[in-house]
């Protein structure tokens, strides 16, 4: 067995691709704040690639926690000269290891938050990443506007206080370039959020604002916010993923990545100081890149919650399993196709028919084990800028929605099954309390959990959703999961053969 370390990757074997530069010549231009795994299996193996062409090695990113848990990510990187392992495996079970070298140094911002700051305002420094996730902006889901009520947040905007978030570690850097007169960086989100660059820019200003007007106004000017679309299905590593690679190449690496083969960033072609030869590594440099994350939204993501719920109240533990039986088959694929889609823009080189069945064929992959307990976390962010969206869309144009509305029904039905005590994973949200509690309350007020209005806005209001999410609850009452999802299937292949009645369709 090899330590993973610089000292030793000469040791390791024909099969493992290592780096094709020195590590050791990194310079940071790039500082990312959020390095777990999917950052490490897709912006840093996209950096990688940069970084191994040659004459790039301004390039090199500094990592940056700023949670507790990110302690530990520090920990094993420094142990292990910053390098970690990426493999990926394809739907035919095909694997490939490769090293990745990309990720020069980690800062963990409790440590000494002054040198986050300072790394920030560096000139060298030429742009911000984030994959804080969607519960990371602090935005309230009913508005889309800045929430400033959060304790840290609150914290931050306290004159003279220490900044314990990202977006206050990145006001005060900003603040010193431009007290020094250093031209703003790059705010790069890639996180899964429609209009990621418009959002990070409204959050950023908004809070810097509440700190200092004028500095909030320039960085709302001055500031390049390029919105993104990333793609890579990275499931949580595990103690047999470390086993497995120690078994199969030698390594000992503490936290490597696994992901899948399928890759995809689309990124606007906007910044400020200039940017890596990403066009030559496989990035797709586009001018307006909505198409591309609405199709990857109300797609991909929208049918992951789809899956998720109904999967576990199913009795299933990893997505493979569903996307094995025909049943959920049909129905993510009657979801994608008949509401989904249907408010999608074109999208430039895609066939929208074959990418919805190669989005069945990559969830379909038994190698990557990736479980529905994760398509789950933190679901009250996820679920309104998914899914809800689509609803939305679909009750402006007199669409179908009955696919959706199931879905939010199995999210309930789920919550009330953590309630009970039911075999389902615990539930981690956010708003865990207040979701469990209006779950409660649907016993004596049926509709109830639509009026969070944190979650649902005024979609809760809407007397044809609701009326669709009160019949796909008492489907998954009267049939169990599988039960509504065959009985839905069943409705809509009759709606399909039937003359089209006057008024709605749910």
């Amino acid at each position: 067995m090899t330590q993973l370390n610089l000292n030793n990757l000469d040791q390791l074997g024909p099969g493992v691709a290592v780096p094709e530069y020195d590590p050791r010549t990194l310079r940071t231009g790039i500082v990312h704040f959020g390095v777990g795994g999917f950052h490490r299996s897709h912006e840093a193996m996209y950096l990688n690639r940069v970084l191994n062409s040659g004459g790039q090695a301004e390039w090199a990113i500094c990592g940056v926690g700023v949670l507790p848990g990110d302690a530990r990510m520090r920990d094993i990187l420094a142990a292990q000269d910053h390098l970690y392992t990426l493999v990926t495996k394809s739907p035919a079970g095909e694997t490939e290891t490769c090293v990745i070298g990309a990720i020069h140094e980690f800062l963990f911002a409790p440590d000494d938050p002054n040198r986050v700051i300072e790394k920030l305002a560096d000139p060298a420094t030429r742009i911000v990443s984030l994959t804080v996730t969607e519960g990371g902006y602090s935005l309230n889901n009913a508005t889309g506007e800045f929430d400033a009520t959060g304790a840290d947040i609150a914290h931050d905007l306290q004159v003279g206080a220490v900044p314990r978030t990202v977006f206050g570690l990145m006001t005060e850097g900003l603040r010193r370039r431009r007290e020094r007169g250093i031209p703003p960086f790059t705010v790069v989100s890639c996180d899964n959020i429609q209009g990621n660059g418009h959002v990070t820019q409204g959050v950023l200003s908004a809070f810097a604002r509440l700190k200092d007007a004028n500095l909030g106004d320039w960085i709302a000017h001055e500031v390049a916010f390029p919105n993104s679309m990333v793609d890579r299905i990275t499931p949580m590593t595990t103690d047999r993923d470390r086993q497995e690679l120690a078994a199969q190449s030698g390594i000992v690496d503490g936290w490597p990545v696994i992901g899948e083969s399928f890759t995809q960033w689309v990124l606007e072609d906007r910044f400020t100081l200039g940017r890596p030869p990403l066009e030559t590594v496989g990035v797709q440099l586009v001018a307006d890149v909505e198409p591309y994350e609405l199709m990857k939204l109300r797609l991909l993501n929208a049918a992951h919650q789809a899956m998720g719920y109904l999967g576990l109240l199913a009795g299933h533990t990893y997505v493979h399993e569903v996307c094995r039986r025909p049943v959920f088959v049909d129905f993510l694929l009657g979801y994608m196709g008949r509401e989904g889609v249907p408010t999608l823009k074109p999208v430039p080189g895609i066939d929208l028919n074959v990418y919805q069945h190669e989005l069945i064929e990559r969830f379909a992959s038994p190698a990557i084990q990736d479980t529905l307990a994760r398509l789950i976390f933190d679901g009250s962010e996820r679920i309104p800028k998914f899914l809800l969206p689509v609803v939305r869309d679909q009750l402006a144009r007199d669409g179908e929605i009955s696919h959706a509305a199931l879905v939010v029904a199995s999210w309930a039905a789920y919550l009330e099954a953590v309630n009970a005590g039911g075999p389902v994973p615990p539930l981690q949200d956010q708003r865990g309390p207040t979701l469990l509690e209006a779950v409660r309350r649907e016993t004596a007020q049926p509709g109830a959990f639509l009026q969070l209005k944190e979650v649902f806005g005024e979609l809760g209001d809407n007397p044809r959703f609701k009326a669709a999410y009160l019949a796909a609850r008492e489907g998954l009452r009267r049939l169990g999961p599988v039960g509504a999802v065959e009985a839905l299937i069943e409705t809509s292949r009759s709606d399909d053969t039937a003359p089209s009645p006057a008024g709605h369709r749910s």
